[in-house]
């Protein structure tokens, strides 16, 4: 089987996170919405999204299903798509969920025969969605990716409480305390978790990725493939190829690809008089409210901080910017942004592109025109948000 994942309009209000991707390729869970798709079909996908997009994330030809981007796929959405006929679509009220037909078009989507959804199901519209969902999704990867097999081997130097750990090949563990008594664990392939670390479950290192020593690390929490975790770490979600590797606090947040915050950055998660949560919008470019006590930091892709950042509770951090200085920064830091809390400068592509490379070289991967394209594209698109 093939199918193609469509953004709908939840790619503008997941903006800055999706400027760099279509909504199905947000990792929630353990897996990205795409793979969860995948798996689940055991189908390979493609994505329908937006067309300076498509140059990286290329629908598939020939496919007949297509799935919307940002509904995270359960066993009983399963039944109801699989069900589906040619000619017919699912929906949720005004929400397709998915539809047979020759060709992605949302607007003769209406002319298919329409198809009610009764139960309930996850969908990602807004980035807080993302650490909101996250515990659960965990629990469902977990037992998508781990039923009827064998956990490999677990060092007896380890303290285990509970029995929902599961250790992908090559994953090491040594000297630690994993509590799956709240939710499982899952430590994937080649992924290390260094002595003295405190894990309590639901939790996901993905592969080839590490958490350091002493690493303090609460329920909800997914660390992406390829990244490097360390400090103290609460209902947050690392994609990817990032690092938060030293002290300091990250909670109730979002980290994208290819990020780096410095030592002693702190998020704040509670604002000091306990009231709802306002995220910037970039659709109303206001401040939307979340209806959230706990939110913390949303960080797109390619964006860094240095040392001792503090960022407010509620803070958007745009594509590619580079955050440093003393005091707080503000709520909204625009896309390509340099500077701080005493004022910004555009951060010019060609010496965002000179950081890149390096940051790819460290992980033997390509800056190619692909990225550099795309990376040019949201430069443009942003420019209005850079008002210094």
């Amino acid at each position: 089987m093939t199918i193609n994942l469509f953004d709908d309009a939840s790619w503008t209000s997941l903006r800055p996170l999706t400027f760099t991707r279509p909504v199905a390729d947000l990792r929630v869970g353990i897996l990205t919405i795409a793979e969860k798709w995948g798996k689940y079909l055991n189908a390979d996908f493609g994505f329908c999204t937006q067309d300076y997009l498509s140059i990286k994330f290329a629908p598939k030809p020939n496919a007949d299903l297509f799935i919307n981007g940002s509904v995270c796929p359960d066993e009983a959405l399963l039944n109801a798509v699989s069900n589906l006929k040619t000619g017919e679509a699912l929906y949720k009220k005004e929400v397709v969920i998915a539809y047979i037909a020759d060709q992605h078009d949302l607007e003769a989507v209406k002319s298919l025969k329409p198809i009610q959804y009764p139960g309930d199901f996850v969908q990602i519209v807004y980035p807080e969605n993302i650490f909101g969902h996250n515990p659960a999704e965990i629990r469902k990867d977990f037992k998508l990716l781990t039923q009827g097999r064998t956990s490999a081997n677990i060092s007896s130097t380890n303290q285990l409480l509970g029995e929902d750990i599961f250790l992908e090949e090559g994953a090491k563990v040594e000297c630690s305390v994993l509590n799956s008594g709240y939710g499982p664990i899952y430590i994937g392939k080649n992924a290390e978790v260094w002595e003295g670390s405190l894990i309590r479950g639901s939790f996901a290192l993905c592969e080839n990725s590490s958490v350091k020593m002493g690493a303090k690390i609460y329920s909800g929490t997914t660390i992406g493939p390829n990244s490097r975790a360390g400090g103290e770490i609460n209902n947050a979600v690392i994609w990817g190829n990032s690092a938060k590797g030293h002290e300091g606090y990250l909670g109730n947040s979002v980290m994208g690809e290819w990020c780096n915050i410095g030592a002693d950055t702190n998020n704040s998660n509670l604002k000091n008089n306990y009231a709802e949560v306002k995220l910037y919008d970039y659709k109303s470019e206001k401040m939307r409210n979340t209806n959230l006590q706990f939110c913390g930091l949303i960080m797109a892709d390619h964006a860094k901080s240095g040392i001792n950042t503090m960022f407010n509770t509620g803070s958007v951090v745009g594509v590619g910017a580079n955050v440093f200085g003393g005091g707080f920064p503000p709520h909204h830091i625009a896309d390509f942004s340099w500077g701080g809390a005493a004022g910004f400068d555009t951060y010019k592509l060609h010496k965002m592109f000179e950081t890149t490379e390096k940051v790819f070289a460290r992980k033997d991967v390509a800056f190619n025109e692909v990225e550099k394209n795309i990376l040019t594209k949201v430069f443009e698109l942003t420019e209005s948000y850079r008002r210094f």
